[in-house]
């Protein structure tokens, strides 16, 4: 199973917003150079971040992006599930009536099994999570999920 640069970008994204949280916008410009995203992809991501809520627009020359909740009150599957949708890791799980053995099937356990596991962690981790580990000098933040 492979994130999408669509998550992996966009949290990387917010995780900026949240860095900068109570300083003002940021523009997509700025947020591009740092994360070293293009600034038309970026600025695609930020409309379905926009559009779920959790970042809104400043008009203006100062104006740019900021998020529109406190970086704790902004889960990491928050994030996912607006750029991705839910996380599911197969069919089944969504729609039973996907397969005949849906019911009977052992191995749709362990599926689901790594489907919550995963759900868990990215439920557990706020952006200010995040934002408190790079600030505590433990390096460089991580992105990966």
């Amino acid at each position: 199973m492979k994130l999408s640069t669509k998550s992996r970008y966009g949290l990387r994204a917010i995780l900026e917003l949240a860095m900068k949280y109570g300083q003002g916008p940021l523009q997509i410009k700025v947020i591009a150079q740092r994360q070293e995203i293009s600034n038309k992809y970026l600025e695609q991501l930020m409309a379905i971040l926009k559009s779920a809520g959790l970042v809104r627009s400043v008009r203006g020359a100062k104006g740019g992006y900021i998020l529109a909740k406190e970086p704790s009150q902004i889960c990491v599957s928050d994030v996912f599930i607006a750029l991705e949708g839910p996380l599911v890791t197969v069919e089944c799980l969504e729609h039973p009536e996907f397969c005949a053995r849906c019911a009977d099937c052992v191995t749709r356990h362990v599926w689901a099994e790594i489907q919550n596991s995963i759900q868990g962690v990215m439920e557990s981790i706020t952006l200010q999570d995040l934002v408190d580990k790079s600030k505590n000098g433990k390096g460089a933040v991580d992105y990966q999920i």
